[in-house]
C-alpha cells in the first residue's frame, strides 16, 4: 500500500543502541555535527602562515573573523569576545546548518515504511475472539448469544486485516531543530553557560541579583530574575522549534500538493528563515552571556 502524507510533530525512532532511541533529528543533528568537524579538522590540515590565504583557509578565516567582528560588536571588550566566541560561534553554525540542511532534497523524502506485517497480532486477536466464542455458546445455548459472538469475529478480523495492511513512511532524515528535545537541550546549555559567566566574572556576589534581602523591592526583583531565567528556556525552545518545525510542515504540504515550481519560493523563505532563526538564538546568548558578567547595579 502507498504511503500517505505523515507529518508527527515528535521525532520519529529509526533505530535502538544499547536501549538508546536514535530518532531521526538525532541522526540529522549527528550529521551536522560530523560536517563541522570534519570540516574544521580539514581545515586545520591546511592552515600556512600567509598574508595572503587561499581556498579554504581563506573561507574558514572569513567566518571567524565575521563571528569575531559580531561578538566583538556586543560586548567591546577583547577578553570577554574570545570568552564568548566559541559558544556564540557553535550555537549559531550549528543551528544554521540544521536548519539549512532540512531544505536538501532528500531530507523529510527519503522514508522507511513501519508497520507492513502484523500477522502475530491479527493471529492473536483472531484466537482471542474464536475463545470468546466457545465461551458464550458453553455458558449460554441461545441463538443471540451466537450471532453476538460471531459479530465479534468477524469485527476482530477486520480490525486485524486493517491493521496487517497499515503501513507508517518515517522520513530518515528530519531538521533537529524541529525537535522540541533538541531545541530545549540547546536553550538548557545556553542558560547553563550563562550562569557559569557570571558566578566566573563576578564571583557569588552573581547571585544577589538573584537573592536580595537589601529591601522588599529588590527581594522582588530577584524573584523576577529567577523566574526569567526559567522563561528564557521555554522562549528560547519554543520560538526555534514553532519557526522550524511550521516551515517544514509548509513546505511538505505544498511540494505534496504541487511539487513542481510553486514550492521554490516557499524555499527562498525558509533559507531567510532558518538564518534568522539561527542569529537571534546566537545573539541573545551574546546578549545574556555579557550582561551575566555585569553586576546586578550596573544593568
Amino acid at each position: 500500500m502507498a504511503a500517505e502524507l505523515h507529518i508527527s510533530i515528535s521525532a520519529e525512532t529509526l533505530f535502538s543502541i544499547g536501549g538508546i532511541a536514535i530518532t531521526n533529528s538525532m541522526l540529522t543533528s549527528l550529521v551536522v555535527s560530523g560536517l563541522i568537524i570534519s570540516f574544521c579538522l580539514l581545515v586545520r590540515t591546511q592552515l600556512k602562515n600567509t598574508s595572503n590565504p587561499r581556498g579554504l583557509q581563506n573561507f574558514a578565516e572569513w567566518i571567524v573573523e565575521s563571528l569575531h567582528n559580531l561578538v566583538h560588536g556586543v560586548t567591546g571588550d577583547l577578553k570577554k569576545t574570545r570568552l564568548f566566541l566559541p559558544f556564540i560561534g557553535s550555537f549559531l553554525l550549528w543551528i544554521l546548518l540544521n536548519n539549512w540542511l532540512g531544505l536538501l532534497p532528500g531530507v523529510g523524502t527519503i522514508r522507511i515504511l513501519e508497520g507492513e506485517t502484523t500477522t502475530e497480532e491479527h493471529a492473536s486477536i483472531v484466537e482471542q475472539v474464536h475463545a470468546a466464542e466457545t465461551e458464550i455458546i458453553d455458558d449460554a445455548h441461545t441463538q443471540e448469544s451466537l450471532v453476538i459472538s460471531n459479530e465479534e469475529l468477524e469485527t476482530g478480523n477486520e480490525t486485524a486485516a486493517a491493521e496487517e495492511h497499515a503501513v507508517t513512511a518515517i522520513p530518515i532524515f528530519r531538521p533537529g531543530t524541529a525537535d522540541l528535545n533538541t531545541t530545549i537541550a540547546l536553550a538548557l546549555i545556553s542558560v547553563f553557560v550563562t550562569q557559569v559567566i557570571g558566578v566566573n566574572a563576578l564571583g557569588l556576589s552573581y547571585f544577589k541579583k538573584y537573592v536580595n534581602f537589601s529591601s522588599p523591592i529588590m527581594f522582588f526583583v530577584g524573584i523576577l530574575e529567577l523566574v526569567s531565567e526559567f522563561a528564557k528556556v521555554i522562549s528560547f525552545a519554543f520560538r526555534l522549534f514553532g519557526n522550524i518545525f511550521a516551515g517544514e510542515v509548509l513546505l511538505v504540504v505544498i511540494s505534496s500538493l504541487i511539487p513542481l515550481i510553486v514550492p521554490m519560493p516557499f524555499y527562498g523563505l525558509e533559507l531567510f528563515v532558518g538564518f534568522i532563526q539561527a542569529l537571534v538564538f546566537a545573539m541573545l546568548s551574546l546578549v545574556f552571556f555579557n550582561m551575566a558578567t555585569q553586576s546586578h547595579d550596573q544593568h
